[in-house]
């Protein structure tokens, strides 16, 4: 039992430790950290199930996007999020698929390219603000809202243009919710899990 408290002990102390310094590196630093989550996501996007019904596929971002909120708080986590997108679009092929450039913003993923923006930065504000957050009850909740609400809502509303104006065929809620949701939900649902389990892990609890 000694050994086990003496193990947790030090465990807390690295982990306090390891955010400390994150809090005080510099902004060249901090921005080296916001690519270095820039490129994991874009290794996560190669992760593709397609789908031969909807033009969005089964991809591992979102745990990259929800990573880069836990480990890098509020501003270089949306930072992080905003180089992904950025270099993206000027040619960097780490969109889904090994895909590249402006095109793909303007696509039908590109509302959940924004989604990742907001849902870092939410992430982070309230990872890096509120120690009674950082349970796994709550931040598995926290990521389930912030998964369906930011980042598939507003891949709802760009997709749901997408098809009605670039497209030009009709559609329904029902339609772009079987497009852009449906065949996510249970992917999300272990995403969030885990990346709430590792929220309760690294994160300090004060």
């Amino acid at each position: 039992m000694d050994y086990i408290d003496a193990y947790t002990t030090r465990f807390a102390a690295v982990r306090t430790a390891v955010f400390v310094r994150r809090d005080a590196l510099s902004w060249a630093g901090k921005l080296g950290l916001a690519l270095a989550f820039a490129a994991m996501t874009g290794l996560a996007a190669q992760i593709r199930i397609p789908l031969p019904f909807s033009p969005v596929p089964i991809t591992g971002q979102t745990f990259a996007v929800l990573a880069s909120g836990i480990l890098l708080g509020r501003n270089f986590g949306g930072i992080s999020m905003i180089m992904y997108a950025a270099l993206g679009a000027a040619g960097i092929p780490w969109f889904n698929g090994g895909a590249g450039g402006p095109a793909v913003l303007a696509g039908p993923t590109g509302g959940y390219l924004a989604g990742f923006v907001v849902a870092a930065m939410i992430i982070g504000y309230v990872s890096d603000r509120y120690p009674v957050w950082r349970r796994f009850g709550r931040m598995f909740a926290l990521m389930l809202a912030v998964d369906f609400l930011i980042i598939n809502g507003l891949g709802l509303i760009w997709l749901a243009i997408f098809v009605s104006v670039v497209k030009g065929a009709a559609v329904s809620v029902a339609g772009v919710f079987a497009l852009g949701i449906a065949p996510f939900i249970a992917g999300d649902i272990a995403k969030a899990a885990a990346a709430a389990l590792m929220a309760k892990t690294v994160l300090p609890k004060a």
